[in-house]
């Protein structure tokens, strides 16, 4: 189980490098169903593994002039700073039971998921389509600082709301909102990923036993992912790189929107 369990680390870090998200979707599931690590313990050991791989990656990217630091700070400081808030007062005040109807509960847990699932799809279904104007790694439209702060605000709100690392929602950001082409907007989107994932690491520690050793195997493995993920990037196209993703997203909203209503 363990090999399986590693083989699976290493996909966590593939998906990173190759599509900029995805990461804070296997990464939990993966703790939880093939190491039997404590769902609560699992989403801060996510956001060490996920927010080092990130790094690397971004680190790769960096040098090869595929993320936009500029971006990445407008973007990134509000959304830090929307996360922490939305966590720190928000979450708290959602109740743990919305309404019953007949034999069925709408709890805070069903709704969170069913959002979760249905901003994937819809976020898929953007990176599917066709446009051809945000395909070329050649042309980037820079928009306003406010329109950057509202974006940032907006997905930051919603990541504290989910929990997830965001790469599924910060990716159809840059490109349709942010005018990046793909390859930028994956660099970028991993230097966000890992500065909002390890700044949430650090607010975790102490709260929680951390077995490091095994927390650096897995974290490790990731790593190499991300490696052998970049890599591959270079080799497959924007346009088929953004309709990869938007299918991979899709599918995994889907599976979660099914499962959260008829199970």
């Amino acid at each position: 189980m363990e090999v399986i369990g590693f083989f699976a680390a290493s996909l966590i870090g593939v998906s990173l490098g190759l599509i900029g998200g995805g990461g804070s979707i296997l990464t939990v599931p993966v703790l939880v169903y093939i190491f039997a690590v404590n769902p609560t313990l699992s989403t801060s050991y996510s956001l060490f593994i996920v927010g080092s791989t990130s790094l690397i990656g971004a680190l790769g990217h960096y040098h090869r002039d595929e993320l936009s630091l500029h971006t990445a700070f407008l973007f990134g400081f509000p959304s830090i700073v929307t996360i922490w808030l939305t966590r720190k007062f928000l979450i708290p005040a959602i109740p743990e039971t919305f309404f019953q109807i007949g034999n069925v509960t709408v709890t805070k847990s069903l709704s969170t998921m069913v959002l979760f699932a249905t901003l994937m799809i819809l976020a898929s279904l953007s990176m599917i389509k066709d446009d051809k104007g945000t395909s070329s790694d050649a042309t980037v439209r820079m928009p306003s600082h406010s329109r950057l702060l509202i974006y940032a605000i907006a997905i930051g709100l919603v990541t504290g709301l989910l929990g997830a690392g965001g790469g599924f929602l910060l990716i159809p950001a840059l490109i349709y909102l942010m005018h990046l082409p793909m390859k930028k907007a994956i660099g970028t989107s991993l230097l966000i990923i890992a500065v909002n994932s390890l700044i949430g690491f650090l607010g975790d520690l102490g709260r929680y036993p951390t077995d490091w050793v095994f927390l650096t195997e897995i974290t490790g493995i990731a790593i190499f992912g991300v490696l052998l993920g970049s890599a591959l990037s270079k080799k497959i196209g924007a346009t088929r790189l953004k309709k990869g993703f938007g299918w991979f997203v899709l599918i995994i909203g889907m599976l979660i929107l099914v499962n959260q209503l008829l199970y």
